[in-house]
């Protein structure tokens, strides 16, 4: 037997911010004008023990509500909840505008962070993110327009989201301080960030790592899309079935398995399932399960 550890403790990421959590929330449909429904999604996720609040300025976009309407309601929400932003570590991602889409030139980056910072009515983003990488920007204007925001006190910390690990490497040589965070879309649907070098990069210069779409954009739930998913939800179950929890649970498990410490962004908007997520700290699987996961994701045999 070789069980592995899945660590339920809090980090210090950023100094002056609470610990991070080993779940994260993402507010990612986090829009409308119901601030008490925000309120009580937001408490779920403090009594469930998550503490790092994810969302983006982008969310909102494809609804009626428009861009900006997940920061606008939850800055509503903070506004209406004294004490609850330093109960929290504060990330939002700027940097994409449709229909451009990116633009991150010159003075744009640091208007973003302006424009965030008014919605969610604070003076301060804890962890601000790069959404996308723009190819038209030179890291160096990246690189500025985060240090800007740092000095001015309108972020504490910096990191990116959706890089490739060159990209990562291409902005980290002109940054005056150090990137904190790096956020792939990760889960046992989608294993790239294990082969294309980007956890080897964060363990290598330490950096957290945040990730989206932990069950798969929800393909890990409910009908089976197509035999690769139905091979990994059956590897999860056989995990599931032996420990009395959910799918779901072992998902999220599976990814904070990995030693680069992948801290999983829970998606989901309901307060039930925002603290079911937590049923991860509970699973327990070997290095062998962890693996066949892995082969059922890859539909081969590890070489």
């Amino acid at each position: 037997m070789d069980p592995l550890t899945i660590d339920s403790s809090t980090r210090t990421l950023i100094d002056g911010a609470p610990a991070v959590s080993a779940l994260g929330w993402g507010m990612w449909r986090y829009h409308g004008d119901d601030v008490a429904a925000a309120t009580a999604r937001s408490m779920a996720a403090l009594e469930a023990g998550i503490t790092l609040f994810d969302t983006a300025d982008i969310y909102g976009f494809d609804h009626e509500h428009g861009f900006g309407a997940a920061e606008t309601l939850f800055g509503r929400a903070l506004s209406a909840n004294p004490g609850l932003r330093d109960r929290i570590v504060l990330a939002t991602k700027g940097g994409i505008r449709p229909p451009i889409p990116y633009h991150q030139r010159g003075t744009r980056l640091v208007e973003c962070c302006e424009a965030s910072l008014r919605r969610l009515n604070v003076d301060c983003i804890d962890l601000y993110q790069v959404h996308r990488p723009d190819l038209l920007a030179h890291p160096a204007e990246v690189a500025a327009a985060l240090d800007t925001l740092r000095r001015q006190g309108k972020i504490k910390a910096a990191g990116v989201s959706n890089y490739t690990p060159a990209q990562v490497a291409a902005l980290s040589a002109h940054m005056p301080f150090p990137l904190l965070s790096v956020q792939p879309e990760f889960s046992p649907l989608h294993i790239d960030p294990l082969f294309d070098g980007l956890f080897d990069q964060a363990l290598e210069r330490g950096l957290a790592v945040l990730t989206w779409s932990p069950l798969g954009g929800g393909g890990l739930l409910g009908a089976m899309p197509d035999d690769r998913t139905a091979r990994v939800a059956a590897a999860l179950d056989a995990i599931a079935g032996r420990q009395g929890t959910s799918r779901a649970a072992v998902a999220y498990a599976w990814a904070m398995a990995h030693p680069a410490r992948p801290i999983p962004l829970v998606g989901s908007q309901t307060p039930a399932r925002i603290k079911e997520a937590t049923d991860a700290f509970k699973v327990q699987m070997t290095g062998a399960d962890w693996y066949a996961v892995l082969v059922a994701a890859r539909g081969q045999p590890m070489p």
